[in-house]
């Protein structure tokens, strides 16, 4: 396996085939390209690696540039010191990043990833390059309204009007702070990257709510917490030890 490195910082990019040796030792590193013009330079004279591992930002500018430059249907991990909350938002099932400094066991699922969607890489490369552009204009646009129907006919519900939205089996329920409820096509993955992150909170794999509905919070049995929101007729609602830190800090932003 051909891998390409586009990357600056000569620490990482030697940390990076530190860990590729480990990963994949049949890997060959086929070049270590630190700028966007030298990478431009090398994709016109060589043939297109089997995968490429790039930061996005490289010592004269966004590696996004590169792929707009030139045609390489290789798939792309992007390896980025970007916050990682802001990233969580973008995160889909289809679309893979490593937070630097890079993890092994994280390059390693990155790389089964990229083993199992291979057949369709191409269009996933280009909707991946599509959101970091986004991330690196400062350009981003989250869900704004729900289409639902309400007897025969199509209304919209504005975000505004959302008290939570609640997943029973494989049906999606959102629940509006007028008091209203109504199925939505969305899955909860799916809403969970679509809608403001710094409005909105995934609960637990049940529950996404909004700040503005969560009316109390209360310590529970082992690191858990009990939360009531508004419109739910006091349902027993928990967020699990393990998101209960991410909870508070996002109380808190």
């Amino acid at each position: 396996m051909n891998i390409l490195i586009l990357e600056d910082e000569k620490a990482a990019a030697t940390r990076l085939q530190q860990l590729l040796k480990e990963v994949v030792p049949s890997a060959v590193v086929t070049g270590i390209l630190e700028t966007v013009k030298e990478s431009v330079v090398w994709f016109n004279n060589n043939e297109s690696p089997d995968i490429i591992l790039s930061d996005i930002q490289l010592a004269d500018g966004l590696s996004l540039d590169v792929f707009t430059q030139v045609k390489s249907n290789a798939p792309v991990i992007f390896t980025t010191a970007y916050d990682a909350y802001t990233l969580k938002a973008f995160k889909l099932n289809s679309i893979d990043y490593l937070l630097k400094p890079i993890d092994k066991e994280e390059l390693r699922a990155a790389f089964a990833k990229y083993h199992s969607l291979h057949a369709r890489q191409e269009n996933l490369n280009k909707k991946m390059l599509d959101i970091f552009q986004n991330i690196a204009s400062g350009k981003v646009t989250y869900k704004s309204r729900f289409l639902v129907r309400q007897g025969d006919r199509l209304i919209t519900v504005p975000i505004e009007e959302v008290a939570f939205i609640r997943a029973d089996d494989k049906v999606v329920f959102l629940h509006t702070t007028k008091g209203n409820k109504h199925i939505i096509d969305d899955s909860l993955d799916e809403l969970e990257t679509a809608l403001d992150p710094n409005v909105f909170f995934r609960i637990n794999r049940t529950y996404i709510a909004p700040l503005s509905s969560i009316e109390k919070i209360h310590n529970h049995f082992n690191g858990r917490l009990k939360i009531n929101l508004k419109n739910a007729d006091d349902q027993e609602i928990f967020v699990s030890r393990a998101r209960a830190g991410d909870f508070k800090k996002w109380l808190g932003k």
